[in-house]
């Protein structure tokens, strides 16, 4: 076994190129030839002086004599060596249909080699088949470079969100994509990654629309509900050449970076419909039309909506075109008569109740709802915003009276006031009334007396207003349909701490718009995965999944038989209770890639 170079001429222009080639001699009919084993391309860097300790490793590993080397090659030679093994054990392997095959072999000479994981790998590939993405991608005219690369970037945002280059290094050295793809990744270029995300940006319309309808024809579902809702992420830098990347408010809380927004709208099964990334200054209800307009959804469909996005000159146009909506009104005055409300959920500690108002200035319908456990939570904040308020406000009291402390009376009103701006949830519903001597000139006490501002949180904790056009619906079908907005909600925080959206370090405006799209198309493909699940009574968050199938490895088990032969074995370990309970909900194979024998 050698490797061979030759020189060969390109059929366009006769330039000439050298091409590399792992050969070995066997004898046929009494001459010797030469049987290529494995073609290793123009871009072979091993340099000559090396290529025997190269080849005398790899005739080792096939032949399973690896403990009996006699030299040491360096990390990166030995990576080749297995990696152009494993090419020519796969080249050379027949698919084992039947496990009873006996065969006699030496147990001392068993290793283990090359494990690659591959649970969420099989997961996320049995929902390209169910959504045709690969399909898609060829039809686009992906070549299968191009279809690998882009299945390897959104399968690592499922399985290990990360930046490309940690992508680059997971595909390599941890999963077993591309055993159960039949492509060699460790052959593929850091750059590719790179150049196959601007490439589905490029496609994001038809990708987008493609996948949206192959998930309306497998479930079933009508487009009758749309939400629509606002995120954005932050940047790990400046990000100065990039024009959407903007100071705004970070949901985040980092407003030391700038931010990039995503537009989402949703179909009520939690499917994205469209995206769009806006600046990280976008103003949300300015996005609402932007993101509607190029739908054409269906007439009569039911739009939800917060109140950030709930502005009255968007209500207006939801109404021109035809759309229901539900939407969190923007009213400060709470009202809430328990006596009017009737009971849509009723579980101790979690009640909700509702009371309808019509107004008949618009024939809208009003619905005060009042939640048990969202007046836990508004008390609680307003108790320790409260408790704050008031030791701020004695120890400014008793720093009257202390030395060294401030006393004129413009400075302690100044106190006051940057007191009321930093707690104006609690300060609010408190009476202050500073003191002054008769000169006006010091204070002398700071007093305060809770009074509760009327039709408030403190008045009417716990309750929120909805308002609608649809007047033929009762409380219960208002309020249940409202909460998939609570639903919209879990979709950003799996984008966002599952699936890698977070935050960004491109700095180019395309690839940080090919890195939300990535993430995007890998939550259509958790989505699948999820909803499939769901229905079938497991409803794991998308980490929990992830963290269950993550011990299922492929690897080769390599032995020697009874004639001198090695036989290779590929196949995964046995999936534990929990993997086989996931796989057969799904109706999926427990053994990823199957098993492959190798004879040599």
């Amino acid at each position: 076994m050698y490797i061979r170079c030759t020189t060969i001429k390109t059929s366009k222009t006769g330039e000439p190129y050298k091409s590399f080639r792992l050969v070995e001699s066997e004898r046929v009919n009494g001459k010797v030839k030469q049987r290529t084993l494995i073609n290793l391309g123009r871009f072979f860097d091993v340099p000559q002086a090396q290529w025997q300790f190269l080849s005398t490793r790899i005739d080792q590993l096939l032949t399973g004599q690896s403990t009996f080397l006699s030299i040491e090659l360096d990390d990166e030679l030995e990576a080749k060596a297995q990696r152009y093994t494993a090419q020519i054990i796969a080249s050379r392997s027949t698919v084992i249909d039947d496990g009873t095959q006996f065969e006699a072999v030496d147990i001392g000479s068993v290793e283990l080699v090359r494990p690659r994981r591959v649970g969420i790998e099989h997961l996320a590939l049995h929902a390209v088949k169910q959504l045709t993405l690969d399909d898609k991608l060829k039809a686009l005219g992906f070549n299968q470079r191009q279809l690998a690369a882009a299945l390897g970037n959104i399968i690592a945002r499922m399985a290990a969100p990360a930046s490309e280059l940690a992508t680059h290094g997971w595909l390599q050295t941890t999963s077993g994509l591309g055993d159960l793809i039949d492509f060699d990744f460790e052959g593929l270029k850091l750059d590719r990654l790179y150049q196959v995300s601007d490439l589905l940006w490029k496609h994001k319309e038809a990708i987008e629309s493609h996948l949206y309808q192959q998930e309306r024809n497998l479930f079933g579902f009508e487009e009758t509900i749309t939400l629509y809702d606002l995120t954005n992420t932050f940047f790990e830098g400046e990000a100065k050449s990039n024009p959407q990347a903007k100071r705004g408010h970070s949901k985040e809380k980092r407003s030391d970076c700038p931010l990039v927004t995503l537009g989402l709208v949703l179909d009520g099964s939690g499917f994205p419909r469209k995206s769009q990334v806006f600046p990280g200054n976008a103003s949300e209800p300015e996005t609402l039309q932007t993101m509607l307009q190029d739908l054409a959804g269906k007439p009569g469909s039911t739009v939800i909506l917060d109140a950030g996005i709930a502005s009255e000159e968007n209500i207006q146009y939801l109404i021109e075109s035809h759309y229901k909506y539900i939407v969190v009104s923007r009213k400060r005055k709470r009202v809430f008569d328990e006596s009017k409300a009737t009971v849509i959920k009723d579980i101790p500690g979690q009640t909700v109740k509702a009371q309808r108002v019509v107004v008949e200035e618009t024939g809208e319908v009003e619905l005060y709802c009042h939640s048990q456990l969202r007046e836990k939570k508004e008390r609680a904040i307003q108790d320790s915003f409260a408790k704050k308020y008031e030791m701020a406000l004695d120890s400014l009291h008793h720093g009257l009276s202390k030395k060294g402390t401030t006393k004129k009376y413009t400075k302690v009103l100044e106190r006051l006031g940057r007191l009321k701006e930093k707690y104006a949830r609690a300060a609010q519903h408190y009476e202050v009334k500073v003191t002054a001597d008769e000169a006006q000139d010091k204070a002398i006490s700071v007093h305060w007396e809770r009074v509760d501002k009327a039709h408030s949180q403190a008045t009417h904790p716990g309750v929120y207003c909805l308002r609608t056009n649809i007047t033929d619906w009762d409380e219960e079908t208002l309020w249940r349909t409202y909460t998939m907005l609570i639903d919209l909600e879990s979709v950003f925080r799996s984008l966002k701490s599952e699936l890698g959206l977070r935050p960004v370090y491109h700095h180019k405006e395309e690839r940080v718009s090919g890195h939300i799209f990535i993430t995007l198309i890998a939550y259509h493909l958790v989505q699948t995965i999820r909803l499939q699940l769901k229905s079938q009574g497991c409803h794991d968050s998308w980490q929990t999944i992830r963290r269950t199938m993550d011990n299922q490895q492929r690897i080769t088990v390599t032995l020697h038989r009874e004639d001198g032969k090695t036989i290779h074995l590929r196949k995964a370990t046995k999936a534990e209770p929990q993997q086989t309970a996931i796989y057969k909900m799904l109706g999926i194979s427990t053994q990823p890639g199957g098993v492959k024998k190798t004879l040599i």
